[in-house]
């Protein structure tokens, strides 16, 4: 599907758009409902992601297709190599036979789990055994994705003698990682994160327990973008913490450098554009937040204000290398950047070529970090409906607030 918009003229209208349930927290508390059965969740996320996993934890086939979903094959994996009464090949689309999952699976395997590559080595499909772990322990590089270890920490109260996480070097996306221990500790399990060490104890059961699920921040990001390029006007997002959980929400801080000043209301925040100012260059790592990079530096691009991005190595795994599909796609607009391994670099920019299709390569925020240019001008998204991915109704939430 194409999408066609052209907003020039468009003025944002007072509007209050209500967001599904944080994509992260909610794929968390899924396995961890799996575990403890007596966890009632409410404000599930409602993209495709979030279904495919509750989907695949509750089908009783041989082989489980997990289509694009990244973080469901990450948590899926030690959640079936860890159930003894299961063996199961865990497989998913093209692009995810093409994504790593060694780190995890060595991880694993050193606690005690089967599970053996069907082809590629280090890559799904993955065959798995469920089996008592015979370790405790287990070692893993901070540097490597944190769904690699929030994993490991989700299945740890369910296992004999709980689990003790040793991270080496760097540390990268903490918030995460933060989120998982903070979701354990609330439903009461002994979890603590000290120096570089992890340790989750066992816990046989929970009491009854009810849990709302936080609003996806890095979904609000694309308001956030559409109100930084925009004229003015107010939008109401719902429904977010002050002291959320989720490392995007340092977007109303970054934002607020853009211009877009963001004011909490009980469950729900009002964004409002504060000045016209704008600053020469902006400089960030996003080491912790690097979903929201492709949302920031479009913005960028649309305010004409150069912007140097560090911090991205996990981009080059994803959907898609979202670093070389971000020089590509801006590129093609009129901007002048650079990519390294884990860098973005983006020049000033005065003019935005108009009526361009903007390929999304199967990603889902490739896609929507490029919608908001439409307030400067017309654009073409192809592929659109990837949004679904993780944003069931971006495109009807994104045209409400015209």
């Amino acid at each position: 599907m194409e999408k066609f918009l052209d907003h020039t003229h468009s003025p944002i209208k007072s509007s209050e758009v209500k967001i599904s349930g944080s994509k992260s927290e909610s794929n968390r508390l899924l396995i961890l409902q799996k575990l403890y059965p007596r966890l009632q969740l409410e404000n599930l996320s409602d993209s495709d992601d979030t279904h495919h996993l509750k989907e695949a934890l509750s089908a009783d086939k041989d082989i489980i297709d997990i289509g694009h979903a990244g973080t469901a094959m990450r948590f899926l994996t030690a959640f079936f190599a860890a159930q003894t009464d299961r063996e199961i090949i865990l497989t998913g689309s093209s692009r995810m036979q093409n994504r790593p999952v060694q780190i995890l699976v060595e991880a694993l395997q050193s606690l005690g789990a089967d599970i053996t590559y069907t082809d590629k080595k280090g890559y799904p499909p993955l065959h798995i055994k469920g089996k008592k772990f015979r370790e405790n322990k287990v070692s893993v590089q901070g540097n490597v994705s944190s769904q690699y270890i929030s994993a490991l920490m989700l299945i740890a109260p369910a296992l004999e003698n709980g689990l003790i996480i040793k991270l080496t070097g760097e540390i990268t996306s903490a918030p995460y990682l933060k989120m998982t221990l903070s979701l354990l500790q609330d439903l009461s399990i002994d979890a603590t994160w000290k120096d570089n060490l992890i340790t989750i104890a066992p816990c046989n059961s929970i009491g009854h327990k009810t849990v709302v699920v936080e609003s996806d921040w890095s979904s609000a990001s694309y308001f956030y973008s559409l109100m930084a390029l925009s004229e003015g006007g107010e939008i109401e997002l719902s429904s977010y913490k002050q002291n959320s959980l989720q490392g995007d929400s340092r977007l109303n801080k970054i934002y607020s450098a853009l211009g877009v000043h963001t004011r909490f209301n009980d469950n729900k925040i009002v964004l409002k554009k504060e000045s016209a100012f704008k600053p020469k260059a902006i400089s960030l790592n996003l080491i912790e937040q690097p979903d929201i990079a492709q949302t920031i530096v479009v913005t960028c691009f649309g305010l004409g204000i150069a912007c140097d991005l560090t911090g991205l190595h996990t981009l080059k795994i994803k959907e898609t290398d979202r670093l070389l599909a971000l020089k590509n796609e801006l590129t093609k607009l009129g901007a002048e950047i650079h990519v390294t391994e884990n860098s973005l670099h983006l020049k000033s920019s005065g003019k935005i070529q108009k009526d361009i299709s903007i390929d999304t390569y199967d990603d889902h925020r490739m896609a929507m970090a490029f919608a908001p240019l439409s307030v400067k001008v017309p654009i073409r998204i192809l592929n659109a409906e990837v949004v679904t991915k993780s944003y069931k109704n971006f495109w009807q939430d994104f045209e409400s607030v015209f």
